[in-house]
This record gives C-alpha cells, structure tokens and sequence, in this order.
C-alpha cells in the first residue's frame, strides 16, 4: 500500500537548504514510529512531499498506519493511494470508475486533480474528463462542485498518477527534532498538557519536570499523561520525566511567608529548580501552562515577578488563550480525562493573593526562607526515560505482570476505544471486559470485590500504571496481564 504524505506548510516557505534538512528529519521519524508495526515500510521524498510503501497489506497493519500519521509533527495531510503509470485519461476514468463505483452510488461527487510536472493537459481537464465520464458510467446521484457527498481525489506526479481511495489530516506543526530541546513544566491539567503538546507539534523534543507537591498518586497520574503525551506525539524521539519532590519547600512556603505573597514565591522557586535541571540537560528553556489572569498569579505584573527568578527563556504556548480553548484542546489531543481525573493537591492557597508583587516585597520574603531545602530537593530530584517510565524506584509495592492467567480471572481491556476497534483483543478461554483507562478509575470501585481483574494494553506500560493507581486506593483484587512480557 502507497501513501502520500503532504508537508506542513510552513515548511515548503523555508530556504532549500532547511527545507530539505526539515524532510530529512520528517522521514526519519516515520521511518522510526512504523518501525515497530511495519519493518519492511519504505520511506522517500525530498522536496514536494514524501511517500510511504508499507511492507505489509494487511489491513490493521493499514489503520494503525493511518492513525500514526496523523499524529506525526509536520504532516499537513496524508493520502492513502493507488500508484498507476500515467497513459492517457482514458485509463485514469477507467481505474477511478473501478475504484469508486460502488461508493458514487446515489451520491453527489466532484474530482479534484492536483498535477506536478509537464503535461500536455491541465489539472481541469482531468476533472472535467474524469468527471463527466463517471457522471455517465456510474450510478452517481450527480456533480456537486462545492458540497459533494464524496471527492474523488487524483494526484499526477509527472509520469505516474494516484488514485486517492483515503485521506487524514496530519498534526500540522515541524519535524520532531528540527528545534531546541525545552523542559516542560507539568502537573498533569488541561494546561500543562496541552502547552507540553504544542511546544512538541513545534518540533521541539518535550522533557517534563514535574514538582511532587507530597502525593504519590498525583505523581502516577502525571506519568500516566506524560507517557500518553510522549507515545502519542513524540515517540521518535526518547525523553526524561525529572520529579522534584517539593514538600518541604512548601512546608518552608507555608511557614515562613506572608500568606498573600505564597503563590508568586511558589511559581518562583519552581522556575529556581527548574533552571537549574535544565542546564545540567543542556536545555536552554522552559515552558509552563500559564495564560493571562486565569489565576491571580498570572496577572503580567506576577509574571514578570516570577520570571525574574530565573535567567532562561520562559515559553507559554497558552499565555492568550481562553480557558474554553485550552480545555478543547485538550478534548481533541485525548488528555482532557487525564486531567479530570487527576488527584488533587492543594499545597498553597492564599486569602488573599497578590496580584501586583512588588520585587521589594517578594524580594523581602524570600530573605527569610531557607535556600538549602531547595537545594537539596533539586539535589534528590529523580530522573528516567519517558519510555522506561514504570522502571522509576517509585513503585512502593510490586504488581504482578505475567504472561500467564489463573481460572477465574476477567481481563480488562483499558485501551482507549480507537486502539480496541483497530486491533480487538480476545483470549480463547477468558472473559475481556473493555473499561477504557480514562473511565478506570470512576468504575472500578463499582467492580465484584471478590473477583480478580488483570489490566491490559498494548505495551503493558499504561496497564501497569494504572494498577499501581488501584492499589494505591486500596484495590487488592488487580495485577497486570501482558502476554508479551518475559
């Protein structure tokens, strides 16, 4: 099966020399992600667009092909196609009538003909020919040029053209690994999801600090996302998770600051520790969720404040965005559940916070809290591959993964639904139930406490994250089932 991948725009408009550097990289990371589905998969293309052979007919193979395309940074769109060498229009209506007969019936259709190379036709006549002669030989309802019920697509590339029989849209955006690497700071909500997914659709390979604020279930669940994030979007490329565990610098906060000057003291000595990691990984920013006056510590003046703590570049990808759209976002990325069902931990609340710090003041405040904490919280911070997130020494109690089932047990089948109808899973013998993981955690509990329940995915990663979730409240009745596993 061919494909034709269309580049981000953006890209065509940059000088050849960057502009072939960028699609060096584009089919790269391809190559990379459908590694692991298809080994045998060919990539090509060094200008106008690129274009994949998959190695394997198969038709899951096919749409899980489909699906990480679209989920690639600098895909403008891609075409899944039919590759015929280019003789007359006559042969082009001949093959567009055995490919789209059945799907024109009773419908309105249009053609749409994009053309590179020397013809002795135009792009026009294509549609024109092609169109009038499907209107007459098939059971076409008729043509409609502006809201067609079907598009028949057809790409000529000099002495070849393509039958387009499916199409996506990519993620828009640069190659992954075009730019700087940047340090994300995330605590796992809408924002810090999302401004994590734009600085990666912009090509720059993601890190994720995290401050663990005193919850070990909090820091599971900000893996949970991070993994998602990184598997998603970013897999071509391996990233670090850097948990800072914070709770005695805000036991310092709470004790030795004005109550009104907490939250811009908080934001500061976050951007302090977060510095300090990033340099230490060559990273030369850092990137965080805030937007203007969604909270009282995001007000300019606040913001400069807390910038001031530190001498790196700041990057806030949300900085004028609606809450609304930053939540939307979120719903079309797939981490707005992570973010509803993230455990909540309120470590600094203020009265009355201040909206308006002055330097003096903060300056002030800070003078009598103790900077060795901080430093030795950077100092025991912890670090690990994004891909090799479960191997963190985090874990306080083992789960059981095994590629074995005792009589009895139900498996649930947290993948979310997409995957599930992509690849079904059964297991001769057994009952699948399918919870996908962002409804995991709500429906558990309504769940036999009497019956044992192994979880599975794909990888077994997310599985085992979510059984350390359960078993941190308390569900004894849960283990991990990866056939896969060694």
């Amino acid at each position: 099966m061919k494909f034709i991948i269309k580049l981000f725009p953006e890209i065509t408009i940059k000088s050849a020399p960057v502009r072939k550097r960028f699609i060096k990289h584009l089919r790269k990371n391809i190559r990379k992600i459908l590694k692991e589905i298809d080994p045998m998969a060919e990539v090509s293309g060094v200008w106008d667009h690129i274009e994949l052979t998959t190695g394997s007919d198969d038709a899951v193979v096919i749409a899980e092909t489909c699906d990480r395309l679209s989920h690639i940074p600098g895909i403008c769109f891609w075409l899944q196609v039919v590759d015929h060498p280019l003789t007359d229009m006559d042969d082009i209506l001949e093959k567009a009538i055995a490919a789209h007969a059945d799907a024109l019936k009773g419908k309105t259709f249009c053609v749409r003909c994009q053309r590179s190379g020397q013809h002795a036709f135009r792009s026009t006549d294509v549609e024109q020919y092609v169109g009038g002669g499907l209107n007459q030989k098939t059971r076409a309802k008729g043509v409609n040029l502006t809201h067609p019920d079907v598009t028949v697509r057809i790409e000529i590339k000099s002495d070849r053209y393509f039958l387009v029989q499916k199409s996506g849209k990519g993620l828009g955006g640069y190659p992954l690994g075009t730019q700087e690497s940047v340090l994300s700071l995330i605590s796992g909500g809408f924002d810090s999801t999302v401004s994590s997914f734009l600085t990666t659709k912009r090509g720059m390979r993601t890190h994720f600090c995290f401050f663990n604020l005193g919850g070990h279930a909090h820091e599971l669940a900000v893996k949970e996302v991070a993994y998602y994030l990184w598997k998603r979007f970013g897999v071509s490329h391996h990233v670090r998770f850097i948990t800072v565990p914070f709770e005695e610098v805000v036991r310092e906060i709470l004790e030795k600051v004005d109550n009104t000057q907490m939250g811009v003291i908080l934001k500061r000595m976050m951007l302090r520790a977060a510095t300090q990691v990033a340099k230490e990984m060559d990273i030369t920013a850092l990137v965080t969720g805030e937007a203007v006056a969604q909270v009282a510590s995001q007000t300019l003046t606040n913001l400069s404040i807390i910038d001031d703590a530190s001498d790196m570049l700041i990057l806030r990808p949300l900085i004028a965005m609606d809450k609304q759209d930053i939540v939307d976002t979120a719903v079309n990325i797939g981490t707005e559940a992570f973010a509803r069902n993230i455990p909540e931990y309120c470590a600094v609340i203020s009265k009355k916070p201040t909206t308006r710090a002055k330097k003096e003041r903060i300056e002030h405040e800070e003078s009598q809290f103790d900077f060795a904490v901080l430093d030795e919280a950077i100092a025991t911070r912890r670090m690990v591959s994004v891909n090799d997130i479960i191997a963190d020494d985090l874990t306080r109690e083992e789960v059981n993964v095994s590629r074995q089932l005792k009589q009895g047990d139900i498996i649930i089948d947290i993948r979310h639904p997409d995957e599930q109808e992509l690849s079904p899973f059964t297991f001769q013998g057994w009952e699948v139930v399918h919870i996908p993981f962002y409804r995991l955690r709500a429906k558990f509990p309504e769940l036999d406490k009497q019956q044992h329940y192994v979880l599975y995915c794909e990888k077994g990663v997310m599985s085992q994250l979510h059984a350390m979730h359960l078993r941190d409240e308390g569900h004894e009745n849960v283990d991990v089932f990866n056939p896969q596993s060694k």
